[in-house]
């Protein structure tokens, strides 16, 4: 698969966690479906004020979030290679599918941010490693690191003059992401769920037909 179809494909998948973890924050008071430091600071916060009640969520979604993760990563190490991101994808378009179904018929977050989570900690199983940075993370603290070092060895003469630039373009593919989560629940409430559901199952139909097409791996995803 060519670099550029890498990028792209790497930079959506990032884009909708920005759209689905704009959701959950705005729905859950504070609370994320896939930045789990943010949901980990929420946990110790509650344990140590002894506010059992409010610990519950948070905890249950980092729980969710290490349920897809280790879904993914079974996915990935049991699947026939080419098979195994269109098999993940096909995964998380269900668990993302049942986030909306379960939002739409409650009319609130709900058990739905459980099902995000779920997809969210999945979807790090499939991830672009492209040159140096890697596309299709739910997280970009590390992409946002990595941008500042690459920018300081570049202005020292030491790196690429444009080494940066991937890193950077994760970070704005979530901040863009989150802002168009904003947008779409300003203007369609809970039913925006429907928009990353509807893109993921075109990403998993797309890598199906790729990897049926070329009879290769389109990424090869973490296990």
């Amino acid at each position: 698969m060519s670099r550029p179809i890498l990028i792209a494909f790497g930079l959506m998948l990032t884009a909708l966690a920005g759209f689905i973890d704009a959701i959950g924050f705005i729905r859950l008071g504070g609370l994320y479906t896939s930045l789990m430091s943010g949901n980990t600071t929420q946990l110790a916060v509650a344990i140590g004020h002894g506010e059992g009640q409010h610990a519950l969520l948070p905890f249950l979604l980092i729980l969710a979030f290490l349920v897809g993760a280790v879904m993914g990563g079974a996915i990935a190490a049991l699947a026939p290679e080419r098979w195994a991101t269109p098999a993940i994808l096909a995964f998380e378009t269900i668990a993302v599918a049942s986030a909306f179904l379960s939002a739409h018929e409650q009319l609130r977050l709900g058990t739905a941010a459980l099902f995000l989570s779920l997809a969210m900690g999945t979807q790090n199983a499939v991830l672009a490693h492209i040159q140096g940075f890697r596309a299709g993370t739910t997280f970009v603290t590390g992409a946002l690191f990595s941008f500042g070092q690459k920018v300081a060895l570049a202005l020292a003469g030491r790196g690429a003059r444009f080494g940066w630039a991937g890193d950077g373009l994760v970070w704005l593919a979530l901040m863009v992401g989150a802002i168009a989560g904003t947008v779409c629940h300003t203007h369609y409430d809970i039913d925006a769920l429907a928009f990353p559901a509807v893109i993921m199952a075109a990403l998993a139909a797309w890598a199906a037909t790729a990897a049926l097409v070329t009879g290769k791996a389109i990424v090869k995803p973490s296990s």
